[in-house]
């Protein structure tokens, strides 16, 4: 795998945490892990396929830890990682910001 340069550390950031999903899947898991389904009923909108899509990704990460129990019926649950929380308590001073400026960016037009 190729080593990624970065120009600053912005843009390292938003390539960790970009797209759509991705701080939807690490808010929910912010207070604890969950299982495969939980996380999908907690992050409205996403398919099955982009979930798996994400996690493994976020697992690339090492933002994600996926924990396989074998038992019947087979459970897998999905917590962060200490560099998954770091970045959430990153992200929240961003939220705060939606937040505080959230009917502004509904009334925005969009394309």
């Amino acid at each position: 795998m190729k080593k990624r340069t970065y120009s600053c550390g912005l843009d390292a950031a938003v390539d960790v945490v970009g797209g759509k999903w991705k701080a939807l899947i690490l808010w929910a898991l912010h207070n604890k892990p969950l299982r495969f389904g939980e996380l999908n009923r907690s992050v409205s909108g996403i398919s099955e396929k982009m979930l798996i899509q994400q996690l493994r990704e976020m697992e690339s990460y090492g933002l994600v830890h996926r924990e396989v129990y074998h038992q019947v019926p087979p459970k897998v649950e999905y917590s962060l990682t200490e560099f998954g929380h770091s970045l959430n308590t990153a992200l929240l001073p961003l939220g705060d910001w939606g937040e505080r400026h959230l009917e502004t960016i509904e009334a925005l037009p969009r394309d």
